[in-house]
């Protein structure tokens, strides 16, 4: 019996699954920024196409990332006001690197530059742990989770006949709820 048990195998080993959670998490999060002259860009940017039970696998570790960038964001905006804008190797920026305020603002940035390496641990991608937190996390600041959605598609991929979806983030092509269409009103003559 698998009472309680988390989680699906997909036919894969640990470290073969960590793995390949791994590439499609940066492949998500690379599409999110889109290049031009890219010629191997996606389609449509923050999706990609993918089997129902590795989406649905995917989501919950992505999702986590997303949380953690968000606080990173917190952390940073709180030391942002013990910053200095002088230009590094300055008189201006070595004064204030002995000042109080460099005490202040390294005590205050110190929780956002860990939850940072804790994304890139799960992530191995400097460019995507970049997109997460400067860009996904700025998007999402003010939900409350809920950042993925899985969607479906009627087509089965060719060869296994596997049932696949598209995980997408949300916010970018949502569907704005229209009002209840009502019959127009008849007036009587008078």
């Amino acid at each position: 019996m698998r009472h309680r048990v988390s989680g699906r195998k997909l036919g894969r080993n640990a470290s073969h699954r960590k793995a390949m959670f791994r590439n499609m998490a940066c492949s998500l999060i690379r599409t999110v920024r889109v290049d031009e002259s890219d010629a191997t860009r996606a389609k449509v940017p923050g999706r990609i196409v993918t089997t129902v039970p590795k989406a649905k696998e995917l989501r919950p570790f992505v999702e986590k990332l997303v949380t953690l960038a968000k606080r990173a964001a917190a952390h940073g905006a709180a030391a942002a006001e013990f910053a200095t804008d002088a230009e590094k190797g300055s008189d201006a920026w070595k004064a204030w690197r002995s000042s109080d305020n460099w005490q202040k603002w390294s005590a205050a940035i110190s929780p956002a530059v860990a939850l940072r390496r804790r994304a890139f641990a799960a992530l191995r991608d400097d460019l995507a742990v970049s997109i997460l937190f400067d860009e996904i996390a700025e998007r999402f600041q003010e939900r409350q989770g809920g950042y993925l959605r899985i969607v479906r598609l009627a087509k089965v991929r060719l060869g296994d006949a596997g049932a696949q979806a598209l995980i997408e983030f949300v916010g970018e092509r949502d569907r704005v709820k229209s009002k209840k269409r009502s019959a127009p009103v008849v007036e009587a003559e008078a």
